[in-house]
């Protein structure tokens, strides 16, 4: 649902409907308000799209993941 929609559910009986959606999509509906409240880790400004992920994909590159040994084999059923 987007931020237009959740703001008519929410504001469905105030008197000024619409004043009330844009007021919450222009405080509520942007990535710093997300970031301010922990609910995303960063944000990349278009400019930075490209590096930031080369970066991370080379961080990623060389990445082993360890896994605990088997403790058991395949039994034939």
């Amino acid at each position: 649902m987007g931020p237009a929609g959740a703001a008519k559910i929410i504001f469905r009986k105030e008197p000024d409907v619409e004043a009330k959606t844009q007021e919450y999509i222009d405080n509520f509906a942007t990535p710093y308000y997300a970031a301010k409240h922990g609910m995303v880790e960063m944000i990349i400004e278009p400019k930075t799209t490209r590096p930031t992920i080369i970066k991370a994909l080379r961080m990623l590159k060389d990445k082993k993941e360890s896994r605990p040994n088997k403790k058991h084999g395949n039994i034939p059923l």
